[in-house]
């Protein structure tokens, strides 16, 4: 930083409320230039935080006292916030092993005031805590800033629903992205807006209204007057939605302008009664490459900062999944892809290009996505739903109820499945198995080479079951090209006095273990069901067993209970959280890289 930077003096948003508009503009180009610059070597999710960068600024401009809050959906649009509340030398280590949170986290910063890193939730949060300061008498106030894409969960809509009856004094903030502003229409809005949002002109309106609630022919004027200001409402006012679910709708306003938006969220924190302020902003701002690309620049790995290019890769699970299941929905007109606002992240663009048709991307709703299938299944056709593992927990109830009890053969692909690496701990795909394999009708598929991927893929859609399919982040050996029978596991090495049944990933790593200690070992194809023909052969011959699997106990668990009279090892992931590291630092500190798996085969032959 120069000597002239106003941001190395930025520690607080007291600190930002005590700046001139003109050094607020200074200050936001100042955020974006060091943003770039660190997540270019840390990577992150670079673009919605550019777009949100005054945003926050006018936010803390406004909400600045010690007992106001503010809560970020999802949090990746946050990082302008971090940076500018005391963590604006620890932003370098964003997402890497010890450093900061990719996400708003209450144990980093009083500033934080809720974890997050799914969508929906912010308004619920929000809610809840505005609901605490009245119970409690409590000063400060408190508003929720959510995408117009995490507005698509149905969990944002409960709150709204919940938070206009309240009469609680809760600003919600929608960040709309991906709109543009129409300049006449939007001129009209603002004056509109303003007024509505203007203390004298609340007052005149609370005198007029008790005026004239005042005798019978008072009443009736009244009446007519909300009936006559209703119809105008309807026809002037750009959402009416949210003005039926008792929020003030103030907005829509230029979210990169600061002096605007500190005067309209500084209005409607006056108010006193919920609130919705639509902002509208462009993701990317201030960096061509991602104004130009905003979805490459969404969760983005290190990049070449002066031409925006990321280092190549090799194929992913992802990308293999979604070319193969494109190839087989050429075969089968009954294949359909469904998503939830993952289309490229799980590999689905491909298919989309080729099969709009049978392509649907239902926004950020999983349970919608799990029945939308099971709808589909029941009518004939065969959809696959492609979710992350850590946004499936979302659809249990419906993956219970509407897929598994009545056996409709919706195939999930588990995408993100096993640790993820930077992401943290919110986004830990480690918990599924624990949940999926207690689903009834319901088999787990877990493949450990591209082979497999796609040998079970045709597998599942061809037994007309309900069935999921987990794979991993990156990427897999390619593995040979075979049909793989159902139940059955594969075995790499012959039984030993020890061995090792891995699944996934572990595979790979559990291979010069077996051989350097001479032990048996086992590709365990399904987590359910267990094979249970290969198991009481172990059961013969006596051998000792070591489970090993990315994600907290499940494979283990329902070997152990199979064979209980053999000594089965667990090694697996420990119950608390997964924090944010490379993949192969978090499997060393949960205990399951490849020296833990060398320490434990060697406690297994000790006992």
């Amino acid at each position: 930083m120069n000597q002239d930077s106003i941001l190395q003096h930025i520690q607080s948003p007291q600190d930002v409320a005590a700046l001139s508009f003109r050094e607020l503009t200074q200050l936001a180009q100042e955020v974006r230039t060091y943003m770039i610059s660190c997540v270019s070597k840390t990577g992150g999710h670079l673009a919605a935080s550019l777009g949100a960068v005054d945003l926050i600024i006018a936010l803390h401009k406004v909400y600045h006292d010690t007992g106001d809050r503010l809560i970020f959906d999802v949090g990746h649009q946050a990082y302008a916030h971090k940076i500018l509340t005391g963590r604006r030398e620890a932003f370098a280590t964003l997402r890497q092993e010890g450093g900061i949170s990719g996400f708003p986290k209450r144990a980093e910063s009083p500033y934080d005031a809720f974890n997050t890193g799914h969508a929906s939730t912010s308004i619920s949060a929000a809610l809840g805590m505005a609901r605490a300061k009245d119970l409690l008498h409590q000063p400060g106030h408190v508003a929720a800033v959510i995408g117009d894409g995490a507005l698509t969960g149905g969990m944002a809509y409960e709150a709204l629903d919940d938070g206009g009856d309240s009469r609680l004094p809760l600003v919600v903030v929608l960040n709309d992205n991906e709109m543009s502003i129409s300049q006449n229409v939007g001129a009209l809005r603002r004056s509109l807006s303003n007024l509505r949002a203007s203390r004298n002109y609340n007052r005149l309106k609370g005198f007029v209204v008790k005026a004239l609630q005042r005798g019978m022919v008072g009443h009736r004027v009244f009446r007519r007057l909300e009936k006559l200001k209703n119809r105008i409402k309807r026809f002037v006012l750009p959402n009416t939605f949210f003005e039926e679910m008792g929020f003030t709708y103030l907005g829509p306003i230029d979210g990169h302008n600061i002096p605007e938006m500190v005067t309209l969220l500084g209005e409607a924190k006056a108010l006193e009664r919920p609130v919705l302020v639509h902002v509208i902003t462009q993701k990317g701002k201030g960096y061509p490459f991602a104004e130009s690309n905003p979805e490459k620049f969404h969760g983005v790995g290190p990049f070449d900062l002066q031409t925006g290019t990321v280092a190549p890769g090799g194929p992913s699970c992802s990308q293999v999944f979604g070319e193969e299941l494109l190839r087989l929905a050429r075969e089968d007109r009954r294949i359909v892809a469904i998503t939830a606002a993952m289309e490229e992240g799980t590999g689905l663009k491909p298919f989309h290009a080729a099969l709009p048709e049978r392509f649907f991307d239902v926004g950020i709703a999983e349970e919608h996505a799990v029945t939308l299938a099971a709808g589909m299944a029941a009518e004939g056709l065969r959809p696959v739903v492609a979710l992350y593992s850590s946004f499936l927990q979302r659809s249990t109830d419906q993956l219970i109820h509407d897929v598994c009890l009545q056996r409709l053969p919706v195939i999930l692909g588990v995408d993100r499945a096993g640790l993820v690496g930077q992401d943290g701990e919110t986004h830990q795909g480690i918990y599924d198995p624990a949940i999926l394999c207690t689903m009834p009708n319901l088999s787990v598929y877990a493949p450990a080479t591209f082979g497999e991927l796609r040998a079970m893929l045709r597998l599942a859609l061809n037994r007309n079951e309900p069935a999921a399919i987990r794979y991993g982040r990156g990427a897999m050996p390619e593995g040979a090209q075979e049909e793989i029978p159902f139940g059955k596991w594969k075995q790499l090495l012959p039984p030993e006095d020890v061995t090792i049944i891995a699944a996934g990933p572990l595979v790979h790593q559990a291979l010069p273990v077996a051989k350097g200690l001479s032990c048996g070992l086992i590709c365990a194809r399904f987590y359910k069901p267990l094979d249970y023909a290969l198991l009481d052969d172990l059961r013969r011959r006596g051998t000792k067993l070591l489970v090993a699997e990315e994600n907290v106990a499940a494979l283990s668990l329902y070997v152990a209970a199979y064979c209980p009279e053999l000594q089965v090892l667990p090694l697996c992931l420990p119950d608390g959280p997964m924090a944010q590291a490379t993949v192969e630092r978090q499997r060393t500190l949960g205990g399951i890289d490849e020296q833990a798996m060398q320490r434990a085969v060697s406690a297994l032959r000790r006992k």
